[in-house]
């Protein structure tokens, strides 16, 4: 593939003869790694704004309502300022994510994500250590720095690194660290809410333990072939394919394939931003905007973050929501295995609409026993079984959100741009992924509180939008080389009008030797 509005003809389409070695495994878990501090994040929010002693310490008048003898269910937990505690990280992941793609070329995707590393670590110690609003929300968009920065590398690199036919697992795997950190903050959580007075404390300051990982990870592994080449570093390149491809691998064909890419991008160099504005890279412009932001809309992420206050609201005493959380998690964990499992034997687009589905009748389901339990009002009070009801359906939802729209909105991002515009476009996959959490964390409570029920309704109407968008638009990707993803575009009944088609570079055996 040349460039991501270019299919080249005699496009590569094999693995060249290499397979699953040691190496490209460990190089791959080191990387996917980094989704273990956004896993974590994500866990550890909602926890710490349930628990008694941190609102106490910085939002009494949140305490004030839940003590109230007679509350609106939907509306305890609304305060913007409580959100901004949450949704800040966002807003800061989101400038970071967007410099870090002009960064990546510069310095590489490995720098990058060690950079994200430090950044979540310096945040950590930040909030741990906070005694006024101003400091957690410091703290809070350092941590937002460190997403931005490993959010938008590491799931290139994973694509870029790991063999074609099983591109689509290994890059799942960023996901399932993401599941792991996330199992991990629940259940941190669980434990410090029975630490009076300091027990946030503990919660927010071991977020740098996620972070140590991605450092030490992100020291242990190379750059990828194609970010090195890009810099003109072609030996180091063959070093680290020849690295994770193993001996029996045609290492000379596959570069020299990944350099004719670079080459081409190099031909019609311009800006990367302004570049896949253009009218060839139209389809990839619009699969880097609506698939992350499609994502949040799921209404998953609200889901994850105020879960332990949902499971309040739907009538669980604070413990017992903490523990709600807790299998919350593990079913997430759960779920990308089976994605992992299975992406690369069925492929992308059936996850998309299993999921899809499942992700519909959860979300109907919620809303008609939250509607019928707690009234319009939100002044019922829900017997035990609903309440065991919406935890059983949450984790359903959130079981088929783990093997689709999950995984898959870091897959399909960090597969389908030519090189030309590769970091350009995941910076703006992961920009819009984190400004659309931004708006949804900050505006869910309230959103709860004015919609009640009805929220539910909300998300899953836009999950019926997004399902029919996949059966229309999203090629399937399954299997294909980086290098001739130009091709798949072409063919498709839509996409195909934007990509044409252009012979590769005739300059690249100079290029690597």
């Amino acid at each position: 593939m040349a460039g991501g509005g270019f299919a080249v003809a005699d496009a590569p389409s094999g693995d060249y003869g290499g397979g699953i070695t040691f190496s490209v495994v460990v190089t791959c878990l080191m990387a996917a790694s980094g989704g273990l501090i956004f896993g974590y994040d994500i866990g550890i929010s909602g926890g710490v704004t349930a628990m008694g002693s941190f609102l106490e310490e910085f939002f009494p008048g949140v305490l004030r309502r839940m003590a109230a003898a007679r509350r609106d269910q939907y509306c305890v937990y609304d305060s913007h300022v409580l959100t901004a505690f949450t949704s800040s990280l966002y807003l800061a992941g989101l400038v970071a994510s967007l410099a870090a793609g002009r960064v990546t070329r510069a310095v590489g995707r490995q720098a990058v994500m060690l950079a994200g590393g430090v950044f979540f670590f310096v945040g950590a110690a930040v909030n741990a250590a906070a005694v006024n609003i101003a400091m957690l929300i410091v703290g809070r968009m350092l941590l937002g720095f460190g997403i931005g920065f490993t959010n938008q590398a590491a799931p290139v690199y994973l694509a870029e690194t790991a063999p074609a036919k099983w591109r689509g697992a290994f890059t799942t795997g960023f996901q399932l660290f993401l599941g792991i950190g996330n199992l991990a903050a629940n259940l941190t959580n669980y434990g410090a809410a029975r630490i009076p007075r300091w027990g946030w404390r503990l919660s927010l300051g071991l977020a740098a333990v996620p972070a140590s990982v991605i450092l030490v990870g992100a020291l242990l592994i190379p750059d990828t072939p194609s970010s090195l080449i890009v810099r003109g570093r072609v030996e180091q390149a063959r070093a680290a394919l020849r690295r994770v491809r193993g001996p029996k691998a045609d290492v000379d064909a596959e570069l020299e394939d990944v350099a004719r890419a670079v080459e081409v991008a190099r031909s019609n160099e311009q800006g990367a931003f302004r570049r896949i504005l253009g009218r060839e890279y139209r389809p990839h412009l619009v699969m880097a905007v609506t698939v992350p932001l499609f994502q949040q809309l799921t209404g998953v992420i609200v889901i994850a973050f105020f879960s332990p206050v949902l499971f309040q609201t739907a009538g669980f005493g604070s413990n017992a929501a903490l523990m709600g959380a807790v299998i919350l998690g593990a079913v997430n964990l759960g779920s990308a295995l089976v994605s992992v499992a299975t992406v690369d034997r069925y492929g992308r687009r059936p996850l998309f609409l299993a999921g899809g589905v499942v992700m519909i009748m959860c979300q109907v389901a919620v809303a008609w026993i939250m509607g019928s339990q707690i009234g319009r009002d939100g002044g019922s009070t829900m017997a035990r079984k609903y309440s065991v009801a919406v935890l059983a359906l949450t984790c359903v939802f959130s079981a088929s959100f783990g093997w689709s729209w999950g995984p898959l909105t870091w897959v399909i991002p960090g597969e389908i741009f030519p090189v030309e515009v590769r970091s350009a476009g995941q910076g703006i996959s992961v920009a819009v992924n984190l400004g659309a959490t931004f708006v949804l964390t900050q505006t869910f409570l309230s959103m709860l509180c004015s919609f009640k029920y009805a929220t539910f309704i909300y998300y899953a109407a836009w999950v019926a939008v997004m399902t029919a968008f996949v059966v229309a638009f999203l090629p399937e990707t399954k299997g294909v080389p980086l290098e001739a993803m130009g091709a798949v575009w072409a063919r498709h009944w839509y996409w195909g009008r934007f990509v044409k088609v252009q012979q590769p570079a005739k300059n690249t055996d100079a290029l690597i030797n």
